[in-house]
């Protein structure tokens, strides 16, 4: 199944779940832009052959429109997805596409956003440079360039998110996003111990925990939102979970103000879901199903909407208002980038 186009269950699915859900205004806060170029050196990853050619600003803000159509994307904060060889093209990219979308004459109220992609390894100055080249407004690590001996997926944080770029984006009243790694992710005891150490001792910095705190088995996030509780400069998107769980501990534990909506596009417009398995993660993606099983008719929809339906399912339970949604769309991140 193609995943760039939009289908027929797509829309019936936005009908039936989201239509009366989403609010007018929407900011995304975590998505990606790049092009297919800037992994060539590296080799394209076999998850993007069935992607454009090119993710820019414009094509984000068309593809959005399957996701929460009619206009109500009004801005968002974007970074590169090319986290090796094409790192700096792909930052370069990011930086122009924010820049020339921002200068708009038809963008009044709207508001785009870039974060840096940074290596544990680049010095100072050349974060310096780059941040203020690109008009960045913070960084954005990952665990594919910790240095650690080993898979990068069991990396602690501090191989990959150095406290010295932690104490710049302090001094600099900087964001930074970040999808930790290890196998319980918020659970992970060392997790939590960095989280909490960088929280407060650079309290000017603000750290936005990708996914949910990795809520994609949503216990990890259940039994470990309690270790944050008290910090005042850490805030959690809700890009590409798809279980309700995580988000209905971060609004219950650190209350709604702290949730963000992120899409992770483009894995928003893949087909699919996480879900949870014993104590880990498996994601299910459309081309792997057999659509003809035994008891049901499978139809899998974009991952940005199984995403949307969870944040749905997570606000009635935690009994949210119109206007707590409209925070967690918009307000929330309105405040934190001081729109």
């Amino acid at each position: 199944m193609s995943t760039w186009e939009l289908t027929g269950a797509d829309a019936e699915f936005f009908d039936q779940y989201l239509a009366d859900f989403l609010p007018d205004r929407i900011f995304d806060a975590h998505a990606h832009l790049f092009t297919l170029d800037h992994f060539r050196e590296e080799g394209v990853p076999a998850a993007f052959a069935l992607m454009p050619e090119r993710l820019g600003l414009a094509e984000y803000r068309r593809y959005a429109e399957w996701l929460h159509p009619g206009g109500r994307t009004v801005g968002g904060l974007f970074f590169g997805l090319a986290f090796q060889a094409g790192r700096r093209a792909n930052n370069d990219f990011v930086a122009a596409e924010v820049e020339s979308e921002s200068d708009g004459e038809d963008d009044a109220g709207q508001h785009w956003y870039g974060h840096l992609v940074v290596a544990p390894s680049m010095p100072r100055d050349e974060i310096l440079v780059q941040l203020r080249a690109g008009d960045f407004v913070g960084l954005k690590c990952y665990h594919t360039m910790a240095r650690v001996d080993g898979p990068t997926f069991e990396a602690p944080i501090e191989a990959y998110l150095s406290e010295a770029q932690v104490r710049l984006a302090h001094e600099l009243g900087l964001t930074i996003t970040l999808h930790m790694v290890r196998d319980r992710a918020l659970a992970d005891p060392d997790n939590q111990k960095t989280i909490r150490d960088y929280c407060l001792r650079y309290p000017n910095m603000r750290l936005i925990l990708a996914h949910a705190a990795r809520g994609f088995n949503p216990w990890h996030t259940i039994q470990g939102i309690d270790s944050l509780r008290g910090l005042h400069n850490v805030w959690f998107d809700t890009s590409a979970v798809t279980e309700a769980g995580a988000f209905e501990a971060i609004v219950e534990t650190m209350g709604h103000e702290r949730l963000l909506y992120g899409t992770d596009f483009p894995v928003s417009h893949m087909r699919g879901r996480c879900v949870a398995i014993g104590d880990s993660f498996h994601w299910i993606y459309a081309d792997e199903l057999d659509h003809a099983e035994k008891h049901a008719n499978l139809q899998p929809v974009l991952i940005g909407l199984e995403s949307l339906r969870a944040l749905r399912l997570a606000c009635m339970h935690t009994k949210l208002s119109v206007q707590q949604i409209q925070d967690i769309f918009y307000n929330n991140a309105a405040i934190l980038f001081d729109m």
